[in-house]
Protein backbone atom coordinates (compact mmCIF):
# COMPACT_ATOMS: atom_id res chain seq x y z
CA UNK A 1 0.00 0.00 0.00
CA UNK A 2 2.89 2.18 0.76
CA UNK A 3 4.55 1.39 -2.23
CA UNK A 4 1.66 2.29 -4.50
CA UNK A 5 1.44 5.42 -2.25
CA UNK A 6 4.56 6.45 -2.75
CA UNK A 7 4.71 5.82 -6.92
CA UNK A 8 1.50 7.92 -6.97
CA UNK A 9 3.45 10.90 -5.65
CA UNK A 10 5.81 10.41 -8.30
CA UNK A 11 3.55 10.13 -10.88
CA UNK A 12 1.35 13.05 -9.75
CA UNK A 13 4.13 14.88 -9.47
CA UNK A 14 5.13 14.35 -13.21
CA UNK A 15 2.23 15.05 -14.07
CA UNK A 16 2.12 18.18 -12.69
CA UNK A 17 5.50 19.07 -14.19
CA UNK A 18 3.62 18.60 -17.34
CA UNK A 19 1.00 20.88 -16.72
CA UNK A 20 3.31 23.41 -16.02
CA UNK A 21 5.35 22.53 -18.80
CA UNK A 22 1.69 23.04 -21.28
CA UNK A 23 0.85 26.34 -18.83
CA UNK A 24 4.80 27.60 -20.32
CA UNK A 25 3.44 26.52 -24.07
CA UNK A 26 0.19 28.26 -23.73
CA UNK A 27 1.33 31.31 -21.81
CA UNK A 28 4.43 31.65 -24.77
CA UNK A 29 1.98 31.18 -27.68
CA UNK A 30 -0.23 34.04 -25.87
CA UNK A 31 2.53 36.28 -25.61
CA UNK A 32 3.91 36.21 -29.15
CA UNK A 33 0.42 36.17 -30.61
CA UNK A 34 -0.23 39.50 -28.28
CA UNK A 35 2.44 41.34 -29.55
CA UNK A 36 1.20 40.48 -32.85
CA UNK A 37 -2.20 41.96 -32.26
CA UNK A 38 -1.24 44.62 -29.64
CA UNK A 39 -2.74 42.64 -26.86
CA UNK A 40 -0.49 42.16 -23.55
CA UNK A 41 -0.56 39.63 -20.57
CA UNK A 42 0.87 41.88 -17.10
CA UNK A 43 3.72 39.73 -15.55
CA UNK A 44 3.78 37.44 -18.38
CA UNK A 45 7.22 36.63 -18.38
CA UNK A 46 6.71 36.14 -14.24
CA UNK A 47 4.44 33.95 -14.90
CA UNK A 48 5.92 31.53 -17.41
CA UNK A 49 9.72 31.78 -15.14
CA UNK A 50 7.00 30.29 -12.23
CA UNK A 51 6.08 27.67 -14.24
CA UNK A 52 9.17 26.89 -15.53
CA UNK A 53 10.69 26.35 -12.18
CA UNK A 54 7.76 24.60 -10.82
CA UNK A 55 8.17 22.14 -14.09
CA UNK A 56 11.63 21.82 -13.45
CA UNK A 57 11.27 20.76 -9.61
CA UNK A 58 8.24 18.92 -9.84
CA UNK A 59 9.61 16.22 -12.14
CA UNK A 60 12.55 15.71 -10.34
CA UNK A 61 11.62 12.82 -8.62
CA UNK A 62 9.56 11.21 -11.71
CA UNK A 63 12.62 11.71 -13.58
CA UNK A 64 14.81 9.70 -10.85
CA UNK A 65 12.56 6.99 -10.36
CA UNK A 66 12.20 6.12 -14.16
CA UNK A 67 15.64 5.97 -14.27
CA UNK A 68 16.16 9.42 -16.91
CA UNK A 69 17.92 11.44 -14.38
CA UNK A 70 21.39 11.97 -14.99
CA UNK A 71 23.41 10.26 -12.14
CA UNK A 72 26.68 8.88 -11.59
CA UNK A 73 26.55 5.43 -13.83
CA UNK A 74 29.93 6.66 -15.86
CA UNK A 75 31.34 4.91 -12.63
CA UNK A 76 28.95 2.53 -11.17
CA UNK A 77 28.56 1.17 -14.22
CA UNK A 78 32.18 -0.66 -14.49
CA UNK A 79 31.99 -1.58 -10.67
CA UNK A 80 30.56 -5.22 -10.44
CA UNK A 81 29.32 -7.19 -6.66
CA UNK A 82 29.51 -5.76 -4.01
CA UNK A 83 31.95 -2.70 -4.42
CA UNK A 84 28.81 -1.39 -6.83
CA UNK A 85 26.52 -1.89 -3.91
CA UNK A 86 28.58 0.11 -1.20
CA UNK A 87 28.95 2.57 -3.98
CA UNK A 88 25.47 2.66 -4.67
CA UNK A 89 24.86 2.94 -1.20
CA UNK A 90 27.41 5.89 -0.73
CA UNK A 91 25.80 8.01 -3.88
CA UNK A 92 22.16 7.55 -2.56
CA UNK A 93 23.69 8.69 1.12
CA UNK A 94 25.22 11.78 -0.22
CA UNK A 95 22.06 12.21 -2.53
CA UNK A 96 20.04 11.93 0.34
CA UNK A 97 21.42 14.37 2.67
CA UNK A 98 21.89 16.85 -0.22
CA UNK A 99 18.92 16.92 -1.74
CA UNK A 100 17.51 16.72 2.07
CA UNK A 101 19.81 20.10 2.76
CA UNK A 102 17.85 21.45 -0.25
CA UNK A 103 14.47 20.59 0.54
CA UNK A 104 14.65 21.53 4.12
CA UNK A 105 15.91 25.33 2.99
CA UNK A 106 13.29 25.31 0.12
CA UNK A 107 10.43 25.16 2.82
CA UNK A 108 11.98 27.53 5.32
CA UNK A 109 12.50 30.03 2.26
CA UNK A 110 8.72 29.00 0.99
CA UNK A 111 7.56 29.51 5.11
CA UNK A 112 9.45 32.54 5.44
CA UNK A 113 7.46 34.07 2.18
CA UNK A 114 4.07 33.06 3.32
CA UNK A 115 4.99 34.36 7.06
CA UNK A 116 6.15 37.69 5.90
CA UNK A 117 3.73 38.26 2.85
CA UNK A 118 6.28 38.56 0.93
CA UNK A 119 5.01 39.73 -2.41
CA UNK A 120 6.27 39.84 -5.71
CA UNK A 121 8.01 42.85 -7.63
CA UNK A 122 6.46 42.30 -11.15
CA UNK A 123 3.69 44.11 -12.15
CA UNK A 124 1.16 41.77 -10.84
CA UNK A 125 1.05 41.40 -7.44
CA UNK A 126 1.27 37.75 -6.37
CA UNK A 127 2.19 36.14 -2.91
CA UNK A 128 5.86 34.69 -3.38
CA UNK A 129 4.99 31.46 -1.62
CA UNK A 130 2.47 30.53 -3.88
CA UNK A 131 5.06 30.37 -7.07
CA UNK A 132 7.79 28.76 -4.36
CA UNK A 133 5.55 26.08 -3.80
CA UNK A 134 6.26 24.52 -6.82
CA UNK A 135 10.22 24.79 -5.94
CA UNK A 136 9.41 23.72 -2.47
CA UNK A 137 7.50 20.76 -3.15
CA UNK A 138 9.44 19.00 -5.96
CA UNK A 139 12.62 19.33 -3.33
CA UNK A 140 10.57 17.42 -0.70
CA UNK A 141 8.86 14.85 -3.08
CA UNK A 142 12.71 14.23 -4.30
CA UNK A 143 13.48 13.70 -1.14
CA UNK A 144 10.85 11.46 -0.62
CA UNK A 145 12.16 9.48 -3.95
CA UNK A 146 15.83 8.99 -2.01
CA UNK A 147 14.99 8.49 1.22
CA UNK A 148 12.38 5.58 -0.34
CA UNK A 149 15.51 4.23 -2.77
CA UNK A 150 17.88 4.68 0.37
CA UNK A 151 16.03 2.21 2.29
CA UNK A 152 15.19 0.11 -0.56
CA UNK A 153 18.98 -0.17 -0.88
CA UNK A 154 19.83 -0.87 2.81
CA UNK A 155 17.17 -3.86 2.85
CA UNK A 156 18.93 -5.16 0.12
CA UNK A 157 16.56 -4.27 -2.96
CA UNK A 158 17.96 -3.28 -6.26
CA UNK A 159 18.09 -0.15 -7.53
CA UNK A 160 14.78 0.88 -8.95
CA UNK A 161 15.59 4.13 -10.38
CA UNK A 162 18.55 1.93 -12.60
CA UNK A 163 17.45 0.40 -15.62
CA UNK A 164 18.82 -2.68 -17.24
CA UNK A 165 21.48 -2.83 -19.62
CA UNK A 166 20.56 -3.00 -23.18
CA UNK A 167 20.44 -6.60 -24.22
CA UNK A 168 20.49 -5.77 -28.08
CA UNK A 169 21.52 -3.13 -29.94
CA UNK A 170 17.44 -2.43 -30.99
CA UNK A 171 16.78 -1.67 -27.49
CA UNK A 172 19.70 0.71 -27.70
CA UNK A 173 17.77 2.69 -30.86
CA UNK A 174 14.93 2.17 -29.03
CA UNK A 175 15.81 3.52 -26.11
CA UNK A 176 17.50 6.76 -27.78
CA UNK A 177 14.60 7.26 -29.53
CA UNK A 178 11.56 7.44 -26.82
CA UNK A 179 14.32 9.77 -25.05
CA UNK A 180 14.15 11.74 -27.62
CA UNK A 181 17.88 11.93 -28.14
Amino acid sequence: MIRRALDGLYLVAGWLAGLFLLAIFVLMMLLSVGRIVGFNIPAGDDFVAWCMAASAFLGLAHTFRSGELIRVGLVTDHIRGSAKRVVELICLVIGTLSVGFFAWNAGVLTWDSYRFDDISQGVVAVPLWIPQLGYSGGLVILFIAFVDELVNALMGGAPRYEKPPPATAEEVVERAMQSGV
